[in-house]
């Protein structure tokens, strides 16, 4: 191809042109389509750009090759506007040793449930979402079925994040269930019940296997009156009696400053603490090394340490310190310091969590229970 300096296109075929030219490499464009121009003294290459043409032989032509140089305004291309990748809710199910942890929720330089996830969420996927757990259990507790809720941009299957995570996580932290729910899932918010164990081991030798999992108790219980303190509690109630304010929340509350506002303070209108318990008794469990006393509870919902205070209060009733007649009074009081004192954690247990079957997008019954 010639370079010219002085031949421009009409404006107004343009257009027309590169459209031809694209689709048939061959055209050329007629002597019409071209205009001298002169040269602009002192242009900048930088505002004109050039595309050559030389012209076949046309029949009766003298045999010299027409030639040209096509101008054009150079423009910038737009854009594409960068879309986020889009994300997936996910859902896990998982078992924790709540022994060695500093309970469910991320604190600073303290090992929790919730940092591991994190953490391991990250060395796989290279993203930290901070998982959301359906309940924050303290240092020291259990879980047998905890939820969590996270959103993630990678593209991974589930069965391979389940895999991953159990590779990754410690061996205190196993996951059972790995799958995409619906975006409006949340492990918490989504949830419509909850089932709590507690176990206690009745004996005064308690073997070192159930030492890290039930409170051992040496003293004689009257179990007929600890089942009938435990049906007190059924029904809706304002339960403010049993619930507790505990000082380190200042550092287990990173996640959401709106949660931690709420939970610094304790409750204190009355519908604030109002929980309704569809289920409250004891049992008896045989295990391969010795018997335990559990304690189960399914309810609405629960406030901080509201398990184990009333364990700690019906341990009172089975002890011979306190009537059963009592529970209503404790209740009406809404005062903490009316009530029985606080059973330890490794006791207590988070058994299962229940959501809508709309939900989690689950194909199981009205409630997704795990009893």
């Amino acid at each position: 191809m010639i370079f010219q300096d002085n031949l421009c296109l009409q404006p107004a075929r343009k257009t027309s042109l590169f459209s031809r030219y694209a689709r048939n490499p061959r055209f050329v464009p007629q002597g019409s389509s071209v205009v001298r121009f002169p040269t602009v003294p002192g242009g900048s290459s930088a505002m004109e750009s050039k595309a050559e043409y030389i012209s076949p032989l046309l029949p009766g032509s003298s045999g010299a090759a027409r030639s040209g140089t096509l101008f054009t305004t150079p423009m910038n291309a737009p854009e594409s506007p960068q879309t986020a990748p889009l994300q997936q809710n996910w859902k896990l199910t998982l078992a924790y040793d709540g022994t060695d942890f500093r309970g469910w929720q991320v604190q600073p330089d303290k090992t929790t449930v919730q940092g591991k996830l994190q953490a391991a969420l990250g060395r796989i996927t290279g993203e930290t979402p901070l998982p959301q757990g359906s309940g924050r259990t303290d240092a020291g507790v259990h879980a047998l079925a905890q939820v969590a809720s996270f959103a993630l941009a990678a593209p991974i299957p589930p069965a391979n994040l389940h895999r991953a995570l159990n590779r990754t996580l410690p061996a205190a932290i196993r996951v059972l269930e790995a799958r995409t729910v619906p975006a409006t899932f949340h492990a918490r918010h989504s949830a419509r019940a909850k089932t709590y164990e507690y176990r206690i081991f009745p004996g005064e030798i308690c073997p070192p296997f159930l030492a890290r999992y039930a409170y051992a108790c040496v003293w004689p219980m009257d179990v007929e009156a600890m089942e009938k303190a435990a049906r007190a509690f059924l029904g809706e109630h304002d339960f403010l009696s049993f619930a507790a304010s505990d000082p380190d929340l200042t550092t287990r509350n990173l996640a959401s400053a709106q949660e931690a506002s709420q939970e610094l303070s304790a409750p204190t209108a009355p519908s604030a603490a109002v929980r309704t318990i569809y289920s409250s008794g004891w049992e008896r469990r045989a295990t391969e090394v010795g018997d335990l006393l559990v304690y189960r509870v399914r309810g609405s919902g629960f406030l901080h340490h509201m398990v184990r205070n009333l364990v700690g209060t019906m341990l009172d009733v089975g002890r011979g310190h306190l009537e059963t007649s009592a529970i209503p009074e404790i209740l009406a009081a809404r005062n903490r310091s009316a009530a029985g004192p606080t059973a330890p954690a490794r006791g207590l247990f988070l058994h299962s969590v229940e959501y809508d079957q709309q939900a989690d997008g689950s194909a199981e019954g009205p409630l997704n229970e795990r009893e």
